[in-house]
């Protein structure tokens, strides 16, 4: 029976434990560049013990950044820093992940701190943003949407293959597209955003298109040998848009193109949603384990797992295969040594680099002196 600190292999790839530091936009970049602070954040969590690290979602094209601080993987210049980036996480004994995506028509808009407004066109940070139809989100996001032509849709496709390589180029091991989160994918998906009348439009088969093109055009750059994995937007939450019946069959075609894992998040392709679990503890383990369940396919989900216990029984249950870590990873960059203490495991310093395990389980000082809280198992 596995559980939150067994080694996952996938393809030829092997993670030290089921713990994976979720891709999280955190605007620190210039000209899509990854610098001093994505090595500090991605090796710190990497030295903290989780097995699968990802950086920020990277943009494919520049207008498929969030903003004009977000990073990217388009432009050469770009190769030191995450070559950097997977230097560092490789070091620490972690497995660099990248994850590749376009914003859509959520793009061209201001940090969230500075209110997340979307930027107009002609604003020195700002640009057209596209999307499969002249529909805008809505909200604050209040631009016209450009419709991409079909041409341009091949375009972005050549986009992604060029980004695979550059990310193989780069070190990475372990490959994900986002097609989620209102972004293009996502977009392309859902009929809410998608009322295009030609063949990538209309029916669910249509409107899967663009991510079965996107996944051949990746997969043919891509080694078989490493995990080619997709976050797919599985519910909108609105009767009107994608539907977790939808996203099932999804997973099931997209398999068939080469798919190795589904990472199951949320479509929020519109702000009229009703019926929202964002609170509820481990929201999605049952949806991934429907997915594993009858697509067999292996799944990874997010939101709200970050209580021990919890991420290591949906794992310990068979429900999912790994899970992934948002703002648990950015509160606590030791957070699997954390996990091990509170699950009693038998060396929860194991998890850490060879150095650091070794200073920690043989200097262990007085009690309490180590500076783990005093709830913690010993």
């Amino acid at each position: 029976m596995p559980d939150l600190f067994s080694p996952y292999t996938l393809k030829s790839v092997t993670l030290r434990n089921r713990i994976a530091m979720s891709p999280m936009t955190m605007y620190r970049s210039v000209d899509g560049r990854m610098n001093d602070y994505h090595v500090m954040l991605m090796g710190s969590r990497a030295a903290g013990g989780f097995g699968l690290v990802f950086p920020e979602q990277l943009a494919i094209t520049p207008d498929g950044r969030t903003g004009i601080h977000c990073g990217g993987i388009y432009d050469d210049s770009q190769m030191e820093g995450l070559s950097r980036v997977t230097a560092i996480v490789k070091a620490m004994g972690a497995v660099p992940a990248v994850q590749l995506g376009h914003t859509g028509r959520k793009g061209s808009e201001l940090k969230p701190w500075e209110g997340k407004l979307q930027i107009a066109p002609d604003h020195p940070d700002g640009w057209q943003v596209r999307g499969p139809s002249a529909i805008a989100y809505g909200g604050r996001y209040t631009f016209p949407v450009h419709e991409l032509s079909i041409g341009e849709i091949k375009e972005i496709h050549r986009a992604y293959a060029l980004a695979a390589q550059r990310a193989l180029d780069a070190g990475f091991e372990w490959l994900e597209m986002h097609f989620a989160h209102g972004y293009l994918g996502a977009s392309f998906f859902s009929p809410l955003a998608n009322q295009r009348t030609d063949a990538y439009g209309g029916s669910l088969e249509n409107r899967l298109r663009f991510h079965r093109e996107a996944l051949d055009a990746v997969r043919r750059v891509w080694p078989e040998r490493l995990p080619l994995t997709i976050r797919l937007g599985s519910d909108d939450f609105n009767e009107q848009g994608i539907l977790f019946d939808d996203a099932v069959w999804a997973v099931g075609e997209l398999k068939k193109h080469g798919l190795d894992l589904a990472d199951l998040s949320l479509g929020l392709n519109t702000d009229a949603i009703k019926g929202t679990p964002f609170n509820q503890e481990a929201f999605m383990v049952e949806r991934g384990a429907r997915v594993r369940r009858e697509v067999g396919i292996a799944v990874a989900v997010s939101w709200n797992l970050g209580i021990p216990a919890v991420a290591d029984r949906v794992i310990r249950e068979e429900s999912i295969d790994l899970v992934f870590l948002g703002r648990p990873a950015l509160s606590n960059p030791h957070w699997p040594v954390w996990a091990a203490h509170e699950l009693a495991h038998e060396n929860p310093y194991s998890l850490l680099p060879e150095d650091w395990s070794w200073w920690l389980r043989n200097r262990p000082g007085s009690e309490g002196s180590l500076g783990w809280p005093a709830t913690v198992n010993r």
